[in-house]
Order: C-alpha cells, then structure tokens, then sequence
C-alpha cells in the first residue's frame, strides 16, 4: 500500500468513525433516556433528555475539536512537553533532533516540531498534528536515557510513519469526537462530588442530587465503554502498519525490536503518569499507555508486536531482562559507545548534472514510502550543508532572511529589484541579511535547497503570526518582481506559502480531497502544459512532453497543448483545485508530472527537485530521488 492508497484508508477510517461516533451517541441516548423513563415515566421527560443529551455531546465534541483546531503543538503542550531548541547542546537532545532531521529529509517533509516529557520514565512517544506541515513529535525523557540510537531511530520511523499514513489527522479528530462522547462521565463524576460534599445531605435536593450523578456516572461508563471501544478499534491496526512502515524505512529491525524489549523489560514500561491525559491520546502513543487490555487495548501485544518483527522471540526474554535490569537500568548513551553506534560515514552527493532513474509508477509509488537508501542519502544531504547556513535555519533572527534568500534571483537587476521588496515589506536589516545570504544559498547543490528549507521551517512558524503574514506578503512580491522569474523559484515560493498558510489554519488545510480527474481538466492541463514550457527547448518538445503528461491523467479526454499566456503565474489558480484531488488522483497526477519532465529519458537532479517542489505544494511528500548510480 502506497502514500496515496493509505491516504484514502485514512479518509475511510474517517468515515467509519463517524459511524462509531453515531453508534456511541445512540447507545448513551438510549441510556439516558431508559433512566428517565424508569424514574418518571413521562414521555415528554424522555424527549426533554434526548435532546439535552444530543446537545452535551455535540457542544463538547465542539468545544474539544475548537480547542485542538492549532494542531499537534496543543496536544504536546497539553502533556507537559517542552520544546527541544534547534540549538541545543545537551547531548540527548542533540542525537534526537539529528534522528527527526534525517528521518523528515529523507521523507521529503518539513522537520516536524520536537518536544520531550520531561518527567516521563516510561519509554513512549507520538506524533501529533492534522498535516506534515504542523506535527510534532514528543518523546518521554525516559526514551532518551533508555534507548540506544539505532532504538530511538526506530521508534521516531515508527511516528514518522503515522505523519506519512494520514494517522495524526485521524487520531486528533478522535480526540475530539470522543471528548463528547465521555464529557457526560465528566458530568457525572463533578455531579457525585457535589453530592457528596455540597450542601449538607439534610438539604430538600440532596437525594435528587445524589440521584442524578448516579445517572450521570453510570451513563459516564457506557461513553467510556464505547469510546475506548472505538480508539481500539481504529488504533490497532494502524500501529501494526507503522511497525511495517519503521523497519521499511531504516532497513534493519533490531532498533525498533529493541526499544519493545527495553519496554517490556523495564518497570516503569511505556506508562504515563497523568492517567486523564494520557485516556485521551492512548490511542495516539508508541506503546501502551494506559495498561488495558482484550477489545479496550489500542495497541497489539507487545510479544505480538516483537514476533512480528522476530520471529523466534520467546516472551520469556522480557522476564530475564527486568531481572537483569532491575538494579541497573540500560543507558542508550552508553549503549552508543559500546556498540560504536557513531554511523557510517554519508556517501557524496550525486553530480548536480546528473540523471534520475525515470519509472513513473514507482516514483509515485515512492511518495511517504521512503527506505533505507533514501535515509542514508539523508545523511549525505546534511553532511553537504554548508555550516553557517544550517545555524541560519536554526536561530529565529536569520531563518526569514534565509529562506527569502532562497527565492533571490542570480540576476544582479531582478535580485536588486527583490531585495528593494523585502526592505519594503520586512526592513533594511532584513533585506542587507537576504543579500549577504544569497551568494552561498545560490552555490547550493541543487538536491540541498528543498533540505535547508526542511530544516528552517520549524524556526518559521515559531514567528508572530503578524510576522509570517509579512513573510507571505514579501515571498508573493519577490516571485512577481519579474515576469521572468524562473518556475524552479515560484514553486518553491508557493511551497512556502502553502506550508505557512497550512500551519496557521491546519484544521482546514488538512482535508483529505474528494475530487476525481474529470473534475479539474483545465487545471491539470495548465501545470502540464507550463511544466513542459519550462523543460524543452523549443514548441515541438514542449507539445510531446504535455502530451506525454496528458496521456496518463486523462487518455480519454484530450486537450490542446496551449502555452498560458500567464507563463509560470497561471499556476496561481490550479494549486487549491488539485490539492482538493481524491488521494488515489494525486497519484495518477504524480505520475503525470513525471511523464511530462521525463519526456526526453531522462530527469535531471534540478528536475527532481522541481518535481519535488510541486508534490510538496500539493501535498505529496517524496523523498529526495537518488541520481543513476548514487
């Protein structure tokens, strides 16, 4: 199963969620009401609580959904997280961040937000968020201390995976519909201690009080029932994709089979200390948060999960680990040292002149799906940036400047004529910094511009949202300086316009599409047709090349190669169309970009990047391509 055919399991999961959802809420209507109507007998009672009841599920389904509409940063904050700085010096930090930079590189996703739980012991992590574009992941401190590289590596592929398979969209709207579901349990217990404690049990009201939190709670429990029903139901199966999906990415099993032993073997497990919390994302952690078991488990055995992954795994392994732990608990840090666990030296970067392999079903295919090569070509991406611009893209007063920077063109006149645009939109200081960073970042290999951007977007959207409106305005004005701005640099000033505008909104950004081929003809037609503009050297090529793109996305329904009038600016009304495509659509759209750049035979390493570009503005995250040979 590829990126988009999970996407759209993802969007079915979603609908069968509702189901559950409505399912749950006409089992506690018709508690509630069974309650009314045994303690009144009045039909007009009955009617006045189903109503009543329908309207506290809906308006805390509401409150909780509204409340969580900022993304996964809400949800880790709300856990006790703290932020890991892109600076940081403390070692344990320092080999985490490495691992998500390297693992979201090697995705083609922008570096997703770092939190720890600082007072964790348990080994347990999450990634939380509607869309790559706001996530995050959270580790608990005791994965820090207690996991070895290789394990850690593991358990950040495995979050990974749930940002690449459409499960954080999923889960965070599980949180909010089933809040609804269980604020009636809320209700009932503040009810009960009312009861208990207000008032004086003498008073005229005490036994209606007493009465109806006794109501309440048991109505409290058939929620709690059904929504830990639900999150185990949808929970399970998407943890056991995303042990697949880790040990396909790093290539190696050991890492993730050693973080399951490290949670069976020790006392403190995968636990979390705050059992409220941690109800409401069991269904969103790496390892079993809460202890439940049988149809109310949202995670797989953990000896199922390990044999999975080994076969011959015998459980009493984890009985002989606890014992040999139980005095002296395993340090990862040390683990890395006597293992040697410093890691291979990154191969060198393809030749910027060099060619992709062309196959375009399995690019497409490649899309989220990345694999061992594409994490050790990750490496290579990171050891090739230059170092004064990786600490750019890691301090808050040098990140705007150097992702303008990037948009900035070699032309002295149209660069000069951009940098008067930031200073207007952002202050002299700014555009000085844009015009000092602009020589190294246009030396930059072409496969490590897409990277640095990765890498300086967590700083980004850390900014004032009045600032990163400011940023919007001055990319829009540097890629319109010139009609002749290169279609390599609009697209990646949409790219960051998309991830900006996805970040501020991400509840409304992160829909999954419904609309099919037919739908967007015109559309698809306008970015083949300037794509295969900008690739061919005169109108006979560009013509093939479009065809070539046309053929695949739509055999049936022929349209006539015309060069837009707007050249690379026409591209500003087809963006929201085609990000609204039904998952399995984009795919067949993917495979068309590629058609059409690899008209000639060949993709060149800027090419791939360009492709790249396009798929990140439309949602598609593809890992770098590797050159023929690399």
């Amino acid at each position: 199963m590829n990126f988009f055919e999970r996407q759209a399991a993802a969007r079915r999961a979603s609908t069968w969620l509702v189901v559950l959802f409505v399912l749950a809420v006409l089992g506690i209507v018709g508690a509630v009401d069974a309650a009314v109507w045994l303690l009144t007998a009045d039909p007009a009672g009955v009617a006045f609580a189903t109503i009543g009841t329908l309207a506290v599920i809906a308006l805390g389904s509401l409150y909780r959904i509204a409340s969580l509409r900022a993304g996964g940063e809400t949800v880790a904050l709300e856990l006790g997280g703290v932020a890991v700085p892109e600076d940081t010096r403390e070692f344990h930090l320092r080999r985490l961040r490495n691992v998500v930079e390297e693992i979201a590189i090697a995705s083609g996703v922008p570096v997703p937000r770092i939190f720890v739980l600082e007072h964790e012991a348990g080994i347990n992590a999450f990634a939380a968020g509607y869309a790559p574009t706001d996530a995050v992941i959270a580790v608990t401190r005791g994965a820090l201390d207690r996991l070895n590289r290789d394990e850690l590596q593991g358990v950040i592929a495995h979050e990974f995976s749930h940002i690449l398979n459409g499960d954080m969209r999923l889960n965070i709207r599980l949180i909010g519909v089933l809040f609804g579901i269980l604020v009636l349990a809320l209700i009932g217990r503040k009810i009960l201690e009312h009861g208990r404690f207000g008032g004086g049990r003498n008073n005229k009201g005490a036994g209606a009080i007493l009465l109806a939190a006794l109501v309440a709670m048991v109505v409290g429990y058939v929620g709690l029932f059904f929504g830990r029903l639900i999150k185990a139901g949808v929970s399970r199966s998407r943890e056991r994709l995303a042990d697949a999906s880790a040990v396909q990415f790093t290539r190696q099993t050991s890492g993730l089979v050693g973080a399951l032993k490290k949670i069976g073997g020790l006392q403190a497990g995968s636990r979390l200390g705050d059992r409220g919390r941690t109800e409401e994302v069991s269904h969103m952690l790496f390892g079993d948060g809460l202890g439940l078991r049988g149809l109310f488990a949202t995670h797989p055995p953990l000896h199922e999960r390990i044999r999975a992954l080994e076969p011959g795994f015998d459980p009493r392994e984890l009985a002989a680990l606890a014992a040999a732990w139980g005095t002296q608990p395993p340090d990862g840090l040390a683990e890395d040292a006597q293992l040697g666990l410093v890691g291979p030296l990154p191969p060198p970067l393809p030749p910027a002149t060099g060619t992709i392999a062309v196959d375009a079903q399995r690019i497409a295919a490649h899309a989220a799906q990345p694999d061992g090569a594409d994490y050790r070509h990750a490496d290579a991406l990171i050891a090739g940036m230059p170092d004064d611009l990786r600490a750019a893209a890691a301090r808050d007063d040098s990140v705007v400047a150097l992702l303008l920077a990037l948009l900035a063109d070699t032309d002295a006149t149209l660069g000069e004529r951009q940098r008067t645009q930031v200073a207007a939109h952002l202050g002299e200081a700014t555009a000085t910094e844009v015009r000092a960073l602009a020589p190294a970042v246009a030396a930059l290999h072409p496969a490590l511009r897409l990277p640095l951007a990765a890498l300086a977007f967590p700083v980004l959207r850390r900014r004032p949202r009045p600032e990163l409106d400011a940023f919007l305005a001055t990319v829009d004005a540097m890629i319109h300086a010139d009609g002749e701005v290169s279609l390599f640099e609009y697209c990646l000033g949409a790219l960051l316009g998309a991830q900006v505008r996805a970040y501020l909104d991400p509840a409304e950004h992160a829909r999954i599409g419904r609309r099919k081929p037919g739908d967007v003809r015109r559309e698809f037609a306008t970015l083949l047709a300037v794509l295969a503009q900008a690739g061919s050297r005169d109108e006979a090529q560009a013509r093939r090349a479009y065809l070539a793109g046309l053929a695949r996305v739509l055999p049936q329904g022929h349209i006539d190669y015309a060069p837009p009038a707007d050249g690379v600016r026409a591209l500003d009304a087809v963006w929201e169309p085609l990000d609204r495509l039904d998952p399995l659509a984009k795919q067949v759209l993917v495979e068309a970009l590629v058609d059409t750049i690899a008209h000639d035979g060949r993709v060149t390493v800027a090419e791939a990047e360009l492709l790249r570009t396009v798929c990140g503005v439309l949602g598609c995250p593809l890992p770098p391509l590797l050159a023929d040979g690399a």
